[in-house]
């Protein structure tokens, strides 16, 4: 099986490649440091598993899945992350995740749930599916990509512009997602939903 590592840290990204490279029938065809990155690669050389990290600069993990589901859908992505928030699990599932796996994992663990994957399985720890099904996110998409771009500290008009909408539009998707969060301010708001894994 061909598996891209996307993971920002560049030894553990390095570490993740290595360790795969030595397991017979695992060829890593490509290394990248965020989800913008993989899409690059994935243009030019698509493979059969994408192992992504989730918290990237520039694209997460979970906007790389949504891309990957609309674009590429024959390619499955397997999330590997130090968090275990609901709002990450259940999202991971939405967007067609074929399995979840916490880094604390062995390697062996990882090499067996690929080779799950691609045998057409999921791999999900049944506590960390049970925490999916109690969460309860109230942002729409376009809520939470405002949200966390203003949690980064972006102002209203950069945020407009990375995602193509006007400024007005931009505000109304920030007030709500503060209503809905029951939060002070924007900041607060991001604080929140990262707490709960919803950005």
């Amino acid at each position: 099986m061909n598996v891209l590592v996307v993971e920002d840290q560049a030894l553990v990204r390095g570490a993740i490649g290595s360790l795969l490279g030595l397991e017979s029938g695992i060829d890593v065809v490509g290394l990248a440091e965020h989800g913008q990155a993989a899409l690059a690669l994935i243009a030019n050389n698509p493979p059969d598993i994408v192992l992504t990290d989730i918290e990237m600069p520039e694209m997460t993990g979970l906007e790389l899945a949504a891309e990957i589901q609309r674009h590429h859908s024959q390619i499955h992505v397997v999330v590997m992350t130090t968090f275990s928030k609901s709002g990450y699990i259940k999202r991971a599932l939405d967007l067609g995740v074929k399995a979840f796996i916490l880094k604390e994992q062995p390697t062996e663990y990882l090499t067996s749930a690929l080779a799950a994957v691609m045998q057409g399985k999921r791999v999900i720890e049944p506590e960390l599916a049970l925490m999916a099904l109690d969460d309860n996110d109230p942002l729409s998409d376009k809520e939470r990509q405002a949200i966390r771009l203003a949690g980064e500290g972006m102002a209203t008009k950069l945020i407009a512009q990375r995602l193509c909408l006007s400024e007005g539009t931009v505000r109304n998707y920030l007030s709500e997602a503060i209503a809905k969060l029951n939060a002070t301010n924007r900041i607060d708001a991001a604080r929140i939903a990262k707490q709960k894994g919803w950005i």
